[in-house]
């Protein structure tokens, strides 16, 4: 472990510090090309934007440009740690942002006393943009930033903690539901943690079928019901009207667990208590609820999915955000929808379906691959998830009526 923090430190450090830079994209080495790069030239497109602010996108970088903005109060799962601590994540955003869909991306780090402040801050820089990807922002104070952010800005707002593990979580539970037989709508789950990617998950796999009344949320006091007086807002969504209190309660007879809380909190006899061929998402990372080989050895007809890359099924946000975005910024889409991501979904659920390329076999280190209980969702390195999820992700805009460009782009 101490070889592999001192390859992470080297890695950050080495050749030079950080992970993402500037580069030009036109050129600049005459007087000619100056001139035209800044004074007098940079005046005309100057005028040019005065006159139409969309015309942003045909004479600057904005359309193809992400700011990964956060405050530093959920890093990973570190904790509040500040804002200068979370800048390596931000540039790590930023850098799978160009190395998955090519798009440029900065990151931005913001100091704040209140919520109110820091809101402010982001939505008078929003403009310089073309989507936000807010990141390692702690619950509750996640929800109502994001919430007043889509409202003053008119590009894309998305809380990647949130709707990208809810979307690469969809994708994979329906699937693994759909391998052991079962149908979302008449599955009981249980979820164990009540933050930010918990409820996320929750309300996209509602959207997606599942039944509200069948879900059983639990936070370190337990099972979250509607005789609590305890609850915030975004709790009492899911307050289930029922006299299970406990672990144990939920989990008899549960079709489908999902863990978004922290390390071995699942313990092998509640494991034991759920439904036939059960679903068992155990999130939590770097350490998930229950080990991959603790559970096995507990049930051999279960599907499980971590957020490790040591193990089968990761869930990793990677499969969706750039994605998300490059399709969302190819159209000018407004905001990112609940068609968007449902559309994310679907497209990410049939690329697991159909044959693996060799070039991913490779990247993983894995002589096959097809679709079942140990592949549910695709590799990060699929080359087919750029394409098939922007494209679902565009249409699905313009469909919707959120996007500012109502045809596909060519290169579609």
């Amino acid at each position: 472990m101490s070889d592999f923090r001192q390859r992470a430190l080297d890695y950050h450090a080495l050749p030079t510090p950080g992970k993402i830079k500037v580069e030009l994209s036109t050129a600049a080495e005459n007087v000619d090309d100056l001139a035209l790069a800044y004074s007098p030239g940079v005046a005309e497109p100057v005028k040019e934007i005065a006159a139409d602010p969309n015309a942003a996108y045909k004479y600057t970088a904005k359309g193809n440009m992400v700011a990964v903005i956060s405050n530093g109060t959920a890093i990973l799962g570190l904790g509040n740690l500040g804002p200068l601590a979370s800048k390596p994540v931000m540039e790590g955003k930023a850098l799978l942002f160009k190395r998955f869909a090519g798009i440029d991306s900065i990151d931005i780090e913001v100091k704040h006393r209140t919520t109110e402040e820091f809101i402010s801050t982001v939505a008078n820089i929003a403009d310089s943009f073309g989507g936000i990807n807010l990141e390692d922002i702690k619950a509750p104070e996640c929800f109502e930033i994001e919430q007043e952010l889509i409202k003053r800005c008119k590009i894309p707002i998305f809380h990647d903690d949130q709707h990208g593990t809810a979307i690469v979580t969809a994708a994979g539970m329906l699937n693994a539901l759909e391998i052991q037989g079962k149908d979302i709508n008449e599955a009981r789950i249980v979820c164990m943690g009540a933050g930010a990617a918990a409820v996320a998950c929750m309300e996209l796999l509602i959207k997606c079928g599942a039944q509200r009344e069948k879900i059983y949320m639990l936070d370190r006091k337990g099972v979250i019901h509607t005789r609590r007086g305890d609850l915030t807002e975004h709790k009492m969504l899911f307050a289930n009207n029922t006299d299970k209190r406990t672990i144990e309660d939920v989990m008899t007879g549960a079709d489908v667990f999902l863990g978004v809380s922290g390390p071995d909190l699942l313990q092998p006899e509640s494991l034991a208590l759920m439904a036939p061929n059960p679903v068992v998402f155990a999130c939590s990372n770097p350490d998930p609820e229950i080990k991959p080989e603790l559970a096995h050895e507990v049930r051999d007809d279960l599907i499980m999915a971590t957020g490790r890359s040591d193990y089968p099924n990761q869930v990793n946000n990677v499969l969706c955000f750039p994605f998300i975005f490059r399709g969302a910024l190819d159209v000018r889409a407004t905001e990112i929808n609940d068609a968007m991501k449902v559309a994310a979904v679907n497209a990410l659920r049939s690329v697991s379906k159909e044959p693996v390329p060799q070039s991913v076999l490779d990247a993983s280190n894995i002589d096959n691959l097809s679709f079942g209980r140990d592949y549910i969702i695709p590799k990060p390195m699929d080359p087919r998830l750029c394409e098939r999820i922007a494209t679902a992700v565009a249409k699905a805009a313009i469909n919707s009526g959120v996007a500012q460009i109502d045809e596909m782009p060519s290169h579609y």
